[in-house]
């Protein structure tokens, strides 16, 4: 499925002048219908995949508690 810049700054979270420069460097393919940049959006399958599985580790890593360090010694 194809989207506008517009539609996919608002899916991916970023604001529609980084993903024309993306697009201008190559690093988001898109086609130009002589007015309007087009991209599709299956691109971004794998962005989205990655993001979840980030999130996922975040929160793993918020959940998980310090262990106590056996070698700290209490020197008053």
């Amino acid at each position: 499925m194809y989207k506008s810049v517009e539609q996919t700054a608002n899916d991916i979270g970023m604001s529609e002048h980084q993903i024309l420069q993306y697009i201008y460097a190559g690093r988001i393919k898109a086609v130009h219908d002589g007015e309007n940049f087009l991209i599709n959006s299956a691109q971004f399958e794998t962005y989205h995949q990655q993001l979840e599985r980030i999130k996922e580790e975040i929160e793993i890593w918020k959940n998980t508690p310090i262990p106590e360090d056996v070698d700290i010694k209490d020197e008053d």
